[in-house]
């Protein structure tokens, strides 16, 4: 049975989401996921030594094997970010959770990728 740690190391508070439910929808309930919020300082070490860009990121996703992975989120960089998508904290949160957990199944940013958010966003509304 997998299952869904989620580890707040930021001060801010987590948004009340289905998160298990979504994490079960999209890579089942034997996936083990390990959700980690990460304060930007942090979240910029990790995005420059797995990607080489020296900044933070809203979101990271690491496989680690076919039924294990992890997401680290910079909540800071997420409330930034909403309004340049058209949404506000909370749904902005719930989509780079599914993107994530898209990235984590296998998906790269496409189409494809575009309409399965669309897909999960709506089933979570």
């Amino acid at each position: 049975m997998g299952f869904c740690t989620i580890t707040n190391k930021t001060k801010g508070k987590l948004p009340r989401l289905p998160f298990v439910s979504i994490k079960e929808k999209i890579l089942g309930s034997d996936y083990e996921l390990g959700l980690t919020l990460l304060t930007s300082v942090k979240q910029k070490k990790l995005n420059l030594t797995y990607r080489n860009k020296n900044e933070t990121t809203n979101i990271l996703s690491f496989p680690l094997s076919e039924t294990s992975g992890e997401i680290t989120i910079d909540p800071i960089k997420v409330k930034k970010d909403a309004p340049l998508f058209d949404m506000n904290y909370t749904q902005f949160f719930k989509y780079l959770f599914i993107h994530g957990l898209l990235h984590l199944k296998g998906f790269e940013h496409s189409s494809t990728m575009d309409r399965q958010e669309k897909k999960y966003l709506k089933m979570f509304s």
